[in-house]
Formats: C-alpha cells, structure tokens, sequence
C-alpha cells in the first residue's frame, strides 16, 4: 500500500516517507472535488497503469501495466465531454491537457482510478501519481514524487494497489 499523508507532505511505502507535492489548494474529500480546484481528493484510489515518456525515461522490468508515451497523448479535463477524464489523442475536440510536455513532471505518469468508474462530469480528471518540478511546487491536484524515488518505486507496483490520500 501506498499512502499519502497530505498534511507533512510525504508518501509512505514500504515503512519509508519521501517528500512529496500535493494540490496547491491542499487536500479535499473525494466528495468536494471540482473540475480545475487546484486540490488533490482524499480516499483511497487503485494503480492502473503507467505512462512512461520513452525519450527521457527507460522502462524498468515492472509488473504494473505500462505504454509509452506519445507526442499526441492528452487527457481530456471538459466535464461536459464524454469522454472526460479519459486519454484522448491531440488535437482534441474540447479541452485536454497535454501529457508530452516540455518540462519533466509527466516523464512518468502513474494513473490512479480516481472518478473512473462511473465518471461523474466535474468531479476531477487526470489525478495522476507524477514526477515533481526542481522545486516540489504545488501540482493541480496530482500527487508526486522526485524521479530517483519514482523509479525505485516502479518496479514494485502492481496494478490494484492501493494508494491512500489521507
């Protein structure tokens, strides 16, 4: 189990706490998350898989699903979409972050199953486990860790592990 203690700002695994960047609104019950509130959802969210930017990182051998990356990959933020808070291709017919990014945040993106199943409109889209900046600033909602640390991590994960934002 992952755990995420959002108020020190460090994420548990394996008896050991890394520091990590949180939403810059800080932390919010699954229940008040909002499209764009800047603030990551407490609750108890799944591993499903992982992006990995090809060009920057090299894949370790892992048992939590994985695909690279590609320059047209976004995920789609507009509620009123139907297929918000799902992967779509770019260009995109409404708005959809962009995933291959110039900075280094989302070399390695672990989707977490936050508002997946069913898909509530409004209610978040694209929380993410990622990497953070040079200066651990605050993510818009997204969970995320330093590289060095990620990478040890990876080869660790399992798709269903639990991943606890308390």
């Amino acid at each position: 189990m992952i755990r995420v203690d959002s108020t020190r700002r460090e994420l548990w695994f394996e008896g050991r706490g890394i520091p990590c960047a949180i939403g810059k609104s800080g932390a919010v019950p699954e229940a008040a998350k909002r499209e764009g509130d800047g603030a990551s959802p407490l609750g108890r969210y799944a591993l499903l898989g992982a992006l990995l930017r090809p060009d920057r990182v090299r894949a370790p051998a892992m048992d939590l699903p994985w695909r690279s990356m590609r320059p047209w990959d976004g995920w789609c933020d507009a509620p009123a979409d139907p297929l918000y808070n799902r992967p779509v291709a770019h260009p995109w017919r409404s708005s959809a972050e962009r995933l291959w990014r110039d900075d280094h945040v989302y070399d390695v993106i672990v989707v977490l199953n936050h508002n997946s199943a069913p898909v509530v409109p409004g209610a978040g889209s694209a929380i993410f486990w990622h990497l953070t900046s040079p200066d651990r600033s605050p993510t818009e909602g997204c969970i995320a860790i330093d590289a060095a640390r990620m990478l040890e991590m990876l080869p660790k994960l399992k798709a269903g592990m639990p991943f606890e934002i308390g």
